[in-house]
């Protein structure tokens, strides 16, 4: 059974996120995604929103688990057992960032990363983007997921 982790802080998951995941379960038996829990990190939604946006999001999904974790995410892959870390790609500057951590698990376990680029509708946004448009009382909703929209 083929397993990847899709690592991230989700905060919020966005549709960028959404079409990296929908995509990745077409390549894998599972994808497993994990909210990496920085105690550093300010997050604007809580664990708990922000597992709760991905779980409805993918709710007829059987194929998507959602955990969370602590640590270095191939010290985690070892831990469930999974060999794929799945990324997404906006730009020439994600891959360049990515591309060293990569190279970098790879030195510290044989776990493969695989990257997918965002489709061109979704190339420009990230989570960071959403929160300042959230803070500032605009329109975010084309750029997230129908679970991640504020009732």
């Amino acid at each position: 059974m083929k397993k990847a982790i899709f690592p991230g802080s989700f905060d919020p998951l966005t549709s960028g996120h959404y079409d990296i995941i929908t995509r990745g379960v077409k390549l894998f038996d599972e994808v497993i995604v994990a909210i990496g829990i920085n105690s550093a990190k300010k997050y604007m939604f809580s664990l708990e929103e922000r597992k709760k946006f991905i779980e409805e999001a993918f709710a007829d999904e059987p194929k998507i688990k959602v955990v969370s974790y602590e640590g270095l995410t191939v010290d985690f892959c070892k831990e469930i057992g999974v060999d794929f870390i799945l990324r997404g790609l906006r730009n020439p500057a994600d891959f360049e960032f990515e591309k060293a951590i990569a190279h970098t698990n790879r030195d510290l376990a044989p776990i493969e990363t695989v990257f997918l680029l965002t489709s061109a509708q979704t190339s420009y946004i990230s989570s960071s983007i959403v929160r300042e448009v959230i803070r500032n009382n605009g329109d975010y909703t084309k750029l997230v997921p129908k679970s991640v929209r504020m009732k």
